[in-house]
């Protein structure tokens, strides 16, 4: 089943409803949009694209982008969305290691990619086309048949590309409505996120039953803008990372701007530290929910849903708000050994899930892909644990657990105690080698001036046991983070191998 036909049915069954607004403004209800992707698809087809055939997607939020990708989709091509953000050069590496054929670009980001692009791709820029006369059908698409090619965010190396099948999408979209919360005709879902991840994952459940996605005039976060929409379209969800969140908040906090006709912000895409939830719900009020999940098995691997983030009677709660929730009714979960053994409720070791979901492999990358799915079980890379309830706590990235003096130690626990001293806004543990016990923790911190390492010291001591605390505090004015506000800790570990002994 092809994806397009969604769309292909909204346009015929509820055509005069609103499907894509910019701002405040519908620019097209579902029988245009759908015209328009048809239009897009016949004059795709003419410049030689067929089913199967990569094509890129490099530009900011904005209308058109829905009208080429579900364009895309229509003719039975494999999109590759890139992040907006991208140099040309990290662009250009994708789109000739996938084989694209052609990307679609604005203005911006044709200048940027066109000095790297590869021999023979072909850089689209003007996506005018003349709506379809008639509305066909899509192309026939098999489930197993790729759709959307995802790269990793390579923050440890090059990315990979994430082989998404038309039933992994399908399945996507019915997780969301399943277990994150209902969608409704008219139903609203913001995009301050980039199209290319997150936010254009959940905007597939709202194409699936006649919804309205919008995207902001600013193309992205700008805070007033964020809740006057909501307040303006009701009813309003939206997908954001962390930092996203924070922003949000704070806008709250400082500004005491009423929060209005917001249905939920669902978060996640990495680590949600407890004092930041806490104070996040506190000014948002009752609109949180949080999904873990990973390119590879996209969004869906758990859900904390707004239920149990409001049942604050629980005795539990502060554990089940640590947590990143239950499985999602598409997958299984298990907690296994390095030897692939399923370990107990409690067992600490690594998450692995199977389902629907899950990704078909890595593009052209075999080995890779063999080192990931193993006797149909995704191993993701996170250490974790299950309690007796089925919540599963992350502790960390398995590449980033800190063996000290024996004892295993997760970065993300220091953490956490960290963002717990009033002065502390944000926190990043490494591991560095230390030749008395292996390796020691390096906090690097940003905080308000007068906390001082001995301080933080003191805090870490009084909260968890003594060898989990960092042997030295780096005061920095910012964490380094990608392009999807992941903090990486492959650069702070270079820069505390840059300091050699002055490090000690």
């Amino acid at each position: 089943m092809n994806l397009a036909l969604w769309l292909h049915r909204n346009a015929l069954a509820h055509g005069d409803r609103p499907a894509v607004a910019l701002g405040t403004q519908v620019v097209l209800d579902y029988r245009g949009l759908a015209h328009a992707a048809c239009g897009f698809a016949d004059w795709a087809r003419g410049q030689g694209v067929a089913a199967g055939d990569r094509v890129g997607l490099f530009m900011d939020n904005a209308p058109d982008y829905l009208v080429a990708l579900w364009g895309l989709w229509w003719l039975g091509a494999v999109v590759v969305p890139m992040n907006a953000r991208l140099h040309g050069r990290e662009a250009a590496w994708i789109l000739g290691q996938c084989g694209a054929r052609a990307c679609v670009l604005d203005a911006r980001h044709a200048d940027e990619l066109a000095p790297h692009a590869p021999p023979g791709l072909a850089l689209w820029r003007d996506l005018s086309a003349p709506p379809a006369a008639t509305l066909e059908r899509p192309v026939e698409r098999r489930e197993d048949d790729a759709a959307w090619l995802f790269y990793t965010s390579g923050t440890t190396g090059r990315p990979k590309g994430v082989t998404l099948t038309q039933r992994n999408l399908r399945w996507a979209a019915m997780a969301y409505v399943a277990t994150v919360q209902q969608v409704a005709a008219g139903d609203v879902c913001l995009h301050p996120a980039p199209l290319s991840h997150g936010s254009g994952m959940y905007h597939l459940p709202y194409v699936m039953n006649a919804g309205v996605n919008v995207i902001p005039a600013s193309r992205g976060l700008d805070e007033t803008e964020f809740f006057a929409l909501a307040a303006h379209w009701r009813n309003a969800s939206c997908f954001a990372a962390p930092t996203i969140v924070k922003r949000l908040a704070d806008h709250v906090r400082r500004s005491g701007t009423p929060v209005q006709g917001l249905a939920t912000i669902v978060y996640g895409g990495a680590p949600m530290y407890l004092a930041d939830l806490e104070a996040a719900r506190a000014v948002l009020g009752p609109h949180l929910a949080q999904i873990y999940g990973q390119g590879e098995s996209p969004m869906t691997i758990t859900v904390l849903p707004g239920s149990v983030i409001e049942d604050r009677a629980h005795p539990r709660w502060r554990e089940r708000m640590a947590s990143v929730g239950l499985a999602q009714p598409m997958v299984e979960l298990s907690i296994r050994d390095a030897e692939g053994r399923e370990l107990p409720a409690g067992g600490i070791g690594e998450v692995c899930v199977r389902g629907e979901v899950v990704m078909a492999g890595y593009w052209q990358a075999p080995e890779a892909t063999a080192a990931t799915l193993r006797e149909g079980w995704l191993w993701t890379g996170d250490i974790g644990r299950l309690d007796d309830e089925g919540f599963l706590t992350l502790l960390d990235r398995s590449k980033d657990l800190v063996i000290s003096g024996g004892n295993n130690v997760y970065p993300r626990e220091v953490e956490e105690v960290l963002l717990t001293h009033p002065a502390v806004a944000e926190a990043s543990v490494i591991g560095r080698p230390d030749p008395e016990w292996g390796e020691s923790l390096v906090a690097y911190v940003v905080a308000r001036r007068g906390v001082d390492a001995a301080a933080l010291d003191a805090h870490c001591l009084a909260h968890i046991a003594r060898y989990k605390r960092p042997k030295a505090y780096r005061f920095v004015d910012a964490l380094p983070k990608n392009n999807y506000g992941k903090v990486l800790k492959t650069e702070l570990r270079a820069a505390e191998a840059a300091r050699g002994d002055e490090s000690r």
